[in-house]
């Protein structure tokens, strides 16, 4: 006799039945494995390649990583909080308002409780926080097309071409792991936890401004839909309540950053001047276009081909019939890195978080219906991926 049916013949009230979100947890975890191992592995050979690289070069790999570029203006703001301004050679100034508050506030924390520097903090967070990005492109790629694809798509995700600063102190992982699980909230409906992650997202980077424009989009083409569809207005928008408390809520991380910069500088636009400061205002993609223009006749043409194939995984996306809001923040990321004034060689690290754009491709390694090839292809990729990393790593300027 089982214990239900012992429990059912037991004289007294009925027990009770707890939901039971640790067995859910545990389920999906394990789902999860097979992408978490793949990407784990990628990450791995290129932390090994330029750990290795950078020996052979008699420099310290973890400084490398958790010490220089961004990395140190985010170490500064937790030890210090907010206030630095540096002044460069030619007079332009650069403020730490630049940067969002929630990775240094999360680096400090830890370092508070925990024998880490605030380099290991960060490093800390940024590879719990690619796992967690992992497991979250694994889940949209496996509720849209199985679960191969989305093994394959969290592996695509770790051999993209600057996955490296995936190994660094940087926002990058952070980011995507919100924005990954806040859009697989929407597809499943979850518009309440979508819009909380999206107020996290606010606080990591300024591209947070993609995800709340996918939230948005959605949600008036739902609404739309429903009222042409001839219902009534009142009974559309008490039925979706959720769905518009959650869409309100997306902005106010982005927006409370934005104010505090207002408040603490006196100037409503000042969020927007600091950028402008570090040449990071909106151009259209003069700067861009400038760019392309000064380079060699080889170099400019092998950039075209870049940009054109990048529009090409676009087009792959839509023919692909990827839902909206995915659509709509793999675009925008996409538009938000190459419409910008700052330094190009950022840009591609920019639209590291645009996932999506790597549907396609991922659908296309399944379709091989061969392990060994999927494998091998990204394996090939993993490599090129290390080298490229290490290479970058161990160069003078920022990625």
């Amino acid at each position: 006799m089982s214990d239900h049916q012992l429990r059912t013949r037991m004289p007294g009230p009925p027990a009770p039945h707890p939901r039971a979100p640790g067995p859910r947890a545990t389920a999906a975890l394990r789902a999860a494995a097979p992408a978490l191992a793949v990407y784990a592995a990628v990450r791995a050979l290129g932390l090994l390649v330029f750990w290795g690289a950078a020996r052979s070069s008699g420099k310290d790999p973890l400084a490398r990583l958790s010490g220089r570029w961004d990395s140190v203006w985010y170490q500064r703001i937790a030890e210090d909080g907010y206030g630095y301004t540096a002044t460069l050679p030619d007079g332009a100034l650069h403020s730490d308002l630049a940067f969002f508050p929630l990775l240094p506030a999360l680096e400090r924390g830890i370092s508070e409780v925990t024998p880490l520097t605030l380099g290991g903090a960060g490093l800390l967070v940024a590879w719990t926080a690619g796992l967690l990005a992992a497991w979250g492109v694994f889940a949209v790629g496996a509720h849209l097309h199985g679960r191969r694809t989305g093994v394959v798509l969290a592996g695509l995700w770790g051999v993209y071409p600057t996955a490296f600063v995936q190994s660094m102190a940087y926002t990058e992982t952070l980011f995507t792991a919100l924005a990954a699980w806040a859009l697989y909230a929407v597809l499943k409906g979850r518009w309440l936890a979508a819009g909380a992650l999206c107020v996290l997202a606010g606080l990591t980077r300024p591209s947070a401004a993609a995800l709340v424009a996918a939230l948005a989009i959605t949600a008036a083409v739902t609404l739309v839909r429903e009222v042409r569809a001839g219902q009534r207005t009142g009974p559309v928008l008490r039925r979706n309540a959720r769905m518009i408390a959650g869409v309100a809520l997306a902005p106010l991380g982005w927006l409370a950053y934005v104010v505090f910069v207002a408040v603490r500088e006196g100037s409503p636009f000042a969020y927007f001047e600091v950028q402008a400061q570090w040449g990071n205002s909106i151009d259209g993609g003069r700067a861009l276009a400038a760019f392309i223009a000064g380079l060699p006749l080889p170099a400019a043409l092998g950039l075209c081909a870049a940009l054109g194939l990048l529009g090409w995984l676009v087009v792959l996306c839509v023919r692909q019939r990827q839902p909206l809001p995915l659509l709509v923040y793999g675009i925008a990321i996409v538009v938000i890195s190459l419409i910008g004034a700052g330094y190009f060689g950022s840009r591609p690290r920019l639209m590291m978080p645009a996932f999506p754009l790597l549907l396609p491709p991922a659908a296309a390694l399944v379709r091989l219906r061969s392990g060994a090839r999927t494998a091998a292809v990204l394996a090939v990729l993993a490599c090129a991926s290390a080298a490229f990393g290490a290479w970058t790593l161990l160069g003078a300027g920022p990625p």
